[in-house]
């Protein structure tokens, strides 16, 4: 039992007394005394001898038959505590540095020095397994001296499932052997069943890949991540004095016209004492949610808002997204954050800012330095879906391990959100259209009672339902400002921001970035409605789909679309409607439903549903 912890064999002399013992010459030893712990066993037992009556005796053998293993195990303890000691501080270095640098007060990173592979490694782990079992070996005897019961679990678990285990793990993420590293932090995500300080040991030890790996993990628990740094506290200021602050350390070079015009109207407005003299309306929106607020009136709310967007549009800026960290724009959007936790609207205009950033990898250390990890893994588990995806771009444009696309502003990925060994056969890309966005666009069918609506309605069909029926598809989402959602305000150059070919330059841009194009697409799009440039581009398209043999499947709206109590039209007409190639269905629904399946079940979804996998059929088989 001594053997593995103390390199000198311990010989006991259970016939000598304390007085022999300490007068028998010792022999020099190198180490720990082994001798004292000799004396102290020998004279526990001749103490146990000289009991009065043989009434005692049975008392004392059963404290000398505890303390053969107690004694031991409290010696060992001592002994491996202390060399724990010595070992953490010659392989663990703290870097205080980071948190004056920083000016927060909740980090200490860790840096582990690598061991020899026989060196302290293998002692430590031999030394706990020892104790260990001395222990369970003690608490077995006790149980069964005094007739007390015995966790049978207790007895069968190994230090090595807990603790050794855990850091053997630990180790291998941050492996510079990539599908290694990969696999460790796949089973470290696993992991479920730990203690509430191991999770919080471990979430000081990992390293930033493995942050991004974990949050990138399904169902993970979140105490694998820091909580995020305490944010500075200026004095005699306020949230919409920081962020007017911030806008204008922005330059104004590198943006066009429009977020210009916009960033100082920002800056301007954003003073209510002067929006409450200057009286009338200013107008702000973006991607299908315009609002008008008036200025004698602004909350504080709607004017943080308005600054917002006019950062996220400075973002997408590479030199602007250095000026924002520099200049403290990350602890300040965490604050705002939440401060904020109670508008969706507000935090998702943070998280788009983060997942910009996110794009120029010299700024993930920053990003992850400022807690940003572990706010995006808890937003990927918000029940709404716009939440979750702006969280799962942001994360996914962080994690160079597995993903080797960028999505820019713009560009959602629906699935497969989280990391996966399933392999992508194809993608699959929505196009909204006339005042959409990249999700409400593709919402299920909204019911007449929408208080009274199913626990099954989903926000986003593609996300819910095709995913779980094509789980070997990557499904994109498009979102860009069209014709009626864009500024919802005069610009000096509005009119060329709107056009078909601007916009066509700016998507291909992007989609060529996440990858569109190295494997199989299959698009999918709602009409932008009847005009002389669709046309136009319409007979461009229907020509090279000819020439290419490429499959096509149009549904057509047969009933009008109600614009306000009075006005009803046909958005897109079925002459419209029918390319003239290719499969076309009518259906008894107006433009707005024409996108919007009922349920699951219905023949819009079934319908589109097997087109996908017709026209992968050769993907999927193989």
């Amino acid at each position: 039992m001594f053997a593995p912890l103390w390199p000198h064999r311990v010989t006991l002399l259970p016939f000598a007394s304390c007085e022999e013992a300490a007068e028998r010459p010792q022999e020099p030893r190198a180490g720990f005394p082994m001798s004292l712990t000799a004396r102290w066993l020998c004279c526990s037992r001749a103490l146990a001898w000289v009991g009065p009556a043989a009434k005692g005796r049975s008392r004392w053998r059963r404290i000398r038959k505890i303390g053969k293993y107690a004694g031991p195990v409290i010696m060992g303890s001592c002994i491996f505590i202390t060399y724990e000691i010595l070992a953490l501080g010659e392989s663990v270095t703290l870097d205080t540095q980071a948190v004056e640098q920083e000016k927060l007060k909740s980090y200490i990173y860790v840096y582990t020095i690598p061991l020899e592979p026989q060196g302290l490694e293998g002692i430590t782990n031999k030394a706990r397994k020892e104790l260990h079992r001395a222990v369970k070996r003690l608490v077995q005897v006790t149980a069964e001296m005094f007739s007390w019961p015995l966790d049978e679990h207790y007895m069968k678990l190994d230090v090595e499932d807990h603790e050794s285990g855990l850091w053997l793990l630990l180790k291998r993420t941050q492996s510079a052997v990539k599908p290694v590293r990969v696999q460790a932090v796949q089973e470290l995500a696993k992991k479920h069943h730990w203690h509430d300080y191991q999770y919080r040991t471990l979430a000081q030890a990992c390293d930033q890949k493995s942050s991004i790996g974990l949050a990138r993990s399904q169902d993970v628990d979140l105490r694998f991540f820091l909580r995020p740094p305490l944010p500075k506290v200026i004095e005699n200021s306020c949230i919409e004095d920081e962020l007017r602050y911030l806008l204008a350390s922005l330059p104004q070079s590198e943006v066009d016209q429009c977020v210009q015009y916009f960033t100082s109207l920002a800056l301007r407005e954003s003073n209510q004492s002067l929006s409450a003299q200057r009286g009338g309306l200013w107008c702000f929106g973006g991607n299908g949610l315009p609002y008008a607020q008036s200025l004698s009136s602004v909350p504080s709310e709607k004017v943080e808002s308005f600054c917002l967007q006019a950062l996220a549009k400075h973002s997408k800026v590479p030199s602007h997204c250095d000026q924002i960290v520099m200049n403290g724009g990350l602890q300040l959007l965490q604050k705002i954050y939440q401060l904020r936790h109670d508008s969706q609207k507000i935090q998702r205009n943070i998280i788009r800012t983060i997942g910009n950033l996110a794009l120029h990898e010299h700024l993930h250390s920053a990003i992850a330095q400022s807690g940003w990890i572990g706010i995006l893994a808890e937003a990927m588990k918000s029940p709404h879906v716009i939440q979750a995806s702006h969280a799962a771009r942001a994360l996914a444009n962080l994690d160079r391990d597995t993903v080797k696309e960028k999505y820019e502003d713009g560009v959602y990925i629906l699935h497969p959100q989280y990391r996966t060994s399933q392999p992508i056969k194809a993608d699959v890309l929505f196009i909204h259209g006339l005042l959409g966005a990249a999700f409400k666009t593709w919402r299920q069918k909204d019911h007449s009672n929408m208080e009274d609506k199913d626990t099954n309605y989903t926000e986003c069909w593609p996300k819910t339902w095709l995913a779980a029926d094509c789980p070997s598809l990557r499904i994109l989402s498009v979102e860009y400002d069209s014709n009626l959602s864009d500024w919802r305000s005069k610009c000096p150059v509005e009119d060329e921001r709107k056009s078909l070919a601007y916009r066509g330059r700016e998507l291909l841009t992007k989609l060529k970035a996440a990858g569109v194009g190295d494997r199989p697409v299959v698009w999918i799009a709602h009409s932008m409605g009847d005009s002389p440039a669709l046309r136009e581009l319409n007979n461009n398209f229907t020509k090279l789909v000819r020439e290419h043999e490429v499959n096509i499947l149009s549904f057509g709206e047969m009933l009008p679309t109600y614009i306000g109590s009075m006005i009803k039209l046909h958005v897109v007409p079925p002459n419209s409607a029918d390319l003239g190639i290719g499969d076309f269905i009518p259906l008894d629904v107006n433009h707005l439903n024409i996108c919007k399946p009922g349920s699951r079940d219905s023949f819009l979804y079934q319908r589109s549903l097997k087109f996908i996998k017709d026209a992968l059929a050769k993907e999927f088989k193989g």
